[in-house]
């Protein structure tokens, strides 16, 4: 009786020793794919499903010993719907991958100075988004307003998923914009030319896209807040090309200036109705506290840089050096 005892109990262990080692070796067996290979769970798959998949693409060469590891680990089966990258690691590492929902990223970037319909045509363009965007009630899709959405796409990188919307990136851009402009505008100096955060978008824009210069960004600012607070014209080119919009051709004619549109500010008084592009955080720093200076001119020097002037005279003599290449 006792031999036989023994002899069950030896043939257990056995048992038990073999059926570990394989265990041990489906854990460890890897996923035949090729690194960095895409796979797409769609919603509502199981982990069966996944695993005839698998074995439908010669990944795995059968299912019935992971759906024993997944009687034993039932986290298993929590699979997240999405684009994941697969490896040739374990089948069981790549699995759990998806368990926890570690999806590719794909990203897509709002430049600073940017206008409302290059960014649209971006993202109309950017893969793996699903374009939901409704062009004639953007702003309402976006802001759920009825302000013109330019100036509210904080310049950013913004990372997504496939099948993400676009809705749902330009929304994310737009927070962001909302919450640095509700911070600056609490943070405001005194006796500046505006009425309302909204303004100090419109000259955030503006300071954006009259220099590449980052550098140069509060000094324009200074020169801008000191027009308006002595009611002179802002006279910013970048108004007046936005203005033009599709008949811009690359150069502006005297009869641009002359010509009367809502943003032309060699006709216009104060600021233009809208952003005309996406500032950066930097220029709506500059607009909210622009350092006090006597500059009302200033000039491009042609290298990126500017020319300040604080009278005509000065402007005038600037012009000819740096424009008409005159010199005194």
């Amino acid at each position: 009786m006792l031999k036989v005892i023994l002899s069950v109990l030896f043939l257990a262990v056995i048992t038990t020793a073999i059926g570990y080692q394989q265990l041990q070796a489906t854990i460890n067996t890897p996923l035949m794919v090729t690194n960095n290979t895409q796979f797409e769970v769609k919603r509502g798959t199981g982990f069966n499903k996944l695993c005839k998949q698998w074995q439908a693409n010669n990944w795995v060469d059968s299912c019935w010993r992971y759906q024993i590891i997944a009687k034993l680990d039932p986290t298993l089966t929590d699979l997240k719907a999405g684009l994941y990258v697969l490896s040739n690691t374990s089948v069981i590492s790549n699995i759990k991958k998806i368990n926890q929902g570690q999806q590719v990223s794909f990203s897509f970037t709002i430049i600073e100075g940017q206008a409302l319909r290059d960014v649209l045509a971006a993202i109309k363009n950017t893969t793996n988004l699903k374009n939901d965007l409704n062009i004639e009630q953007l702003s309402q899709q976006i802001l759920s307003s009825d302000i013109h959405l330019e100036g509210w796409l904080f310049p950013d990188t913004y990372h997504y998923h496939n099948n993400d919307t676009a809705s749902s990136v330009l929304k994310r851009a737009a927070q962001k914009m909302q919450q640095t402009l509700d911070d600056a505008w609490q943070q405001r100096a005194q006796n500046l030319p505006y009425n309302s955060a909204y303004e100090v978008l419109i000259m955030a824009s503006i300071i954006e896209k009259e220099t590449g210069l980052a550098s140069e960004r509060p000094l324009i600012a200074s020169a801008f807040v000191n027009r308006l607070n002595t009611n002179m014209r802002l006279q910013t080119d970048p108004t007046v090309i936005y203005g033009l919009g599709e008949n811009f051709d690359g150069d502006i004619k005297r009869k641009d200036l002359r010509d009367y549109t809502p943003y032309n500010t060699y006709r216009i008084k104060g600021l233009p109705p809208t952003p005309i592009a996406m500032p950066s955080k930097a220029a709506i720093l500059a607009a909210v506290n622009p350092p006090h200076s006597e500059y009302v001119y200033f000039v491009a020097k042609g290298d990126g840089s500017h020319q300040f002037s604080t009278t005509l005279k000065q402007h005038n003599a600037a012009v000819k050096t740096y424009i008409l290449n005159k010199k005194n």
